[in-house]
């Protein structure tokens, strides 16, 4: 989803969103101890302008990158360029948004028919059966 056709309720404002330039991990040739191009978002849902609904929803989420006190933390080191890991980082946040905003409908409670159960004992019966011939061969 592009910026333009994103929902501006769901987009956090840029002051709300704090970027800090960190080493990336892992090899990178000469440049790996010189150069900072991995990119550590922070965002703190609680002092969001988000809608409340979504901030519960982004709170309960069981997401490693949400810590205790209500901030996310995604750290985007994918590409060797600051500015694609900042876009990447941003684009992680927004698809975790994202996903908390829409509500999954409510599931409504199915009874099994009457004869998916009677096949269901039927079946238990039969099976019964065979391990009742598995016993001793008496003579």
């Amino acid at each position: 989803m592009t910026d333009a056709s994103r929902d501006p309720l769901l987009t956090p404002e840029a002051s709300q969103i704090e970027f800090t330039a960190i080493r990336a991990q892992g090899p990178g040739g000469q440049n790996v101890n010189k150069v900072s191009n991995a990119i550590q978002l922070r965002f703190d849902i609680r002092a969001s302008s988000l809608p409340d609904a979504v901030k519960e929803r982004l709170l309960g989420l069981s997401d490693h990158r949400i810590t205790g006190d209500g901030v996310v933390v995604i750290k985007a080191q994918r590409y060797r360029s600051l500015e694609k890991n900042r876009d990447d980082a941003l684009a992680r946040l927004h698809a975790l948004i994202d996903a908390a905003s829409r509500v999954m409908p409510e599931r409504l409670p199915t009874r099994p028919t009457r004869a998916s159960q009677r096949r269901r004992v039927d079946e238990k019966v039969q099976r019964g059966r065979i391990k009742a011939m598995r016993g001793r061969v008496a003579d």
